[in-house]
Parts: C-alpha cells; structure tokens; sequence
C-alpha cells in the first residue's frame, strides 16, 4: 500500500473511534453504517425495476443498462488512488468481474420471476456464505459473535420467506434457487474482493473490475429480445431510477469492503434488506404497481419475525 493510501486509511480509522459518555474510548464499527444504506439503496433499486419488468424490459436489458451504469459510477474511485498491478495480475479483477455479472444477471432474474419480498431477504443467505467463503479463502478467523449473528441472519431470511398460498409454490421454488445462486457468487465476489484489493488500492482495483464488466456485458446483447431503442418510454424511469440506486449501493458496499475488509460484518448489515423490502413492499408498493403487500396475516406474523431476528443479528455486530 502506498504512503498516501496508509494515511487515507489512518484517517478513516480515526473517524471510527467515538467516545462513550464515562469518557471510555470505544472503537465502533462505524463503517458498518454504509452497508446499512446500502440496503435501503437496494431495496429501493429492486422495486424500481421489479416496476420496469411489468413494461418488459427484460432481465438482459436490465442487466447491461445497470452494469454500465455501474462502470461509470465506478471509475469516479480512481482519485482514491493505488497502484496498477503487473499484466500477470488482471486475471484477479477479470475473475471477481465474473462473479459481479453472475451475481447481478441472477439477482434481477429472481425479481424479474418473483417477488421482491422473497427474492431479496432469500440473496441474505449471502451472510453465511460470506463467513465461509472467508474462512476458507482467506483464512481469516471468523469470531463466534459473527457465527452467532449470521445464523441469527439466515433464521431471519427463513420466516420471512414464507409464501402467501401454496398457488405460488413452483414460482416461489424458482425465484430462491435463483437468489441463493446469485447470493453464492456475491459472497465469492466480496471474499475475493477483500483478498486482492489491497494490493492494487480501491482506486485501481473497482475501476478495473467494472471495466471488464462492462465488456462482458456486451456478450449480454445477443440475448436482448429488442433493441435498447424498443424499450417503452414509460420504462425508461423506472429502469434507470432502479440501475442507478443498484449501481450507487454497490459503489458503497464495494468500497467499503476495499477499504475496510470485515466482509462478514458488512453482510450481516447489509442482510437488513430482507427486513426493508418487506417493509417497503407493504407500506410503498402501491407506488410501484406491486401488489405483494396483499399476503395475509400469517404472512406477515412470520416475516415480522424474521425481520427481529435480522435485526438482532446486528444488535449482536455492534455489542
């Protein structure tokens, strides 16, 4: 790491450390409140798009229009600075821009086939994989606490999985393999993330991801069924509104992974978005022309527990 990126880092340290009232120093995990607006970013970025579906956009459109969003929002990290790292190397971002395409084509086909409030509190499973992955990868010790707080996490992501009525069983069925498979390669992606940043910088090592991820996306063209230029303009608002709030909480988990590591906190965090997509779905998706705060009140019992138990997954992050 360089000079000028060690002093960045010290500097974002010394933000996280707060003073509690007896005048004890006591160092927060106050980075773990971007994952936080992450989430809320999320949430509102899949009602959006979930919109955009009904005007049929397709997941394909869907997916190159976020993605080259995100690569332009991306390469906004470059003053954070770094190093480029030898040509032997760019396998590194090439690979975990793989993992990003995989993870964002399966996420938004899982709400493309279901439900927001099934799709996205199932793509929390992620937390679990991501203290695997971690452990495995990296070699990092994950802490009990963690353990305790993503198992508290996919309990959560259970309840609030549970269906309205057995009609929706075989869409139900889809729509979780689907986000369980993206919430794989999201885990591998932030794992991978974590390993091989540091010695390029945030600077280098996001710009570069996305740029290939860019590229790859155009192999998505092919699959379009219409031109970008046959997309309704009633569509066009909320496909944009949507690819912009995905690309703007992946910039902030992203960095926030590059530059704070913690990937298994982080995503214990950022797992709340199952508990604010069920919130969002009951209380704002007559905005979005969604009709899934209708389930019933067994419904809503059983996910209004799974959003304590996420919630008190990360009460234990922060004790």
């Amino acid at each position: 790491m360089t000079a000028r990126g060690a002093g960045r880092l010290g500097v974002l340290g010394a933000v996280s450390k707060i003073a509690w009232p007896v005048g004890e120093p006591y160092n927060a995990p106050v980075h773990l409140f971007l994952p936080l607006i992450s989430a809320l970013l999320y949430v509102g970025g899949a009602l959006f798009l979930k919109q955009a579906t009904l005007h049929g956009v397709g997941v394909w459109r869907t997916t190159f229009v976020a993605n080259l969003i995100c690569a332009v929002l991306f390469a906004g990290l470059w003053p954070l600075g770094g190093e480029l790292q030898p040509a032997s190397t760019w396998w590194q971002p090439a690979v975990v821009a793989f993992l990003f395409l995989a993870g964002q084509a399966l996420s938004f086909l899982a709400i493309e086939h279901g439900d927001v409030s099934v799709a996205t509190p199932v793509m929390g499973v992620k937390v679990l994989m991501v203290a695997a992955f971690s452990t495995v990868v990296i070699g990092e010790a994950v802490p009990l606490t963690l353990w305790l707080a993503a198992a508290s996490a996919s309990a959560g992501i259970a309840f609030l999985n549970r269906r309205p009525d057995q009609a929706a069983k075989g869409r139900v069925g889809l729509t979780i393999m689907l986000a369980m498979t993206a919430a794989a390669a999201y885990a591998m992606f932030d794992v991978l993330v974590q390993k091989w940043s540091p010695a390029w910088g945030a600077g280098r090592f996001l710009p570069v991801m996305l740029a290939f991820v860019a590229v790859y996306s155009l192999g998505l063209i092919p699959f379009f069924h219409s031109p970008l230029r046959a997309i309704a303009p009633a569509a066009w608002r909320p496909l944009l509104c949507g690819a912009i709030l995905i690309a703007a909480q992946g910039l902030i988990l992203i960095t926030t992974l590059s530059l704070f590591g913690d990937a298994t906190a982080v995503n214990v965090v950022y797992g709340s978005r199952g508990f604010w997509s069920v919130l969002a779905v009951w209380w704002l998706g007559h905005w979005f022309a969604n009709t899934e705060g209708t389930a019933g009140g067994r419904v809503l019992g059983s996910r209004l527990t799974g959003a304590v138990l996420l919630t008190g997954a990360i009460v234990l992050l922060f004790l």
